[in-house]
């Protein structure tokens, strides 16, 4: 059985905590800041977890996590 590829830009977005979980950061926090108040820009700069509908996707993705 051949080895199966790591897809690399998934791989630098996002970490296996301890739990099983997939944590991820915010989208939307890159440019266009300007109209964007101050309290939603303090919410975008925190980790999230990935949403489990995603969850076996993602592991399909990155086996080796």
């Amino acid at each position: 059985m051949p080895k199966v590829k790591t897809k690399r830009a998934a791989a630098k977005r996002f970490k296996l905590t301890g739990s099983g979980q997939l944590k991820r950061m915010k989208a939307y926090k890159s440019h266009i800041l300007t109209k964007k108040s101050t309290k939603r820009k303090r919410n975008l700069r925190h980790a999230t977890m990935t949403d489990s509908t995603n969850l076996k996707t993602m592991k399909k993705i990155m086996p080796y996590l």
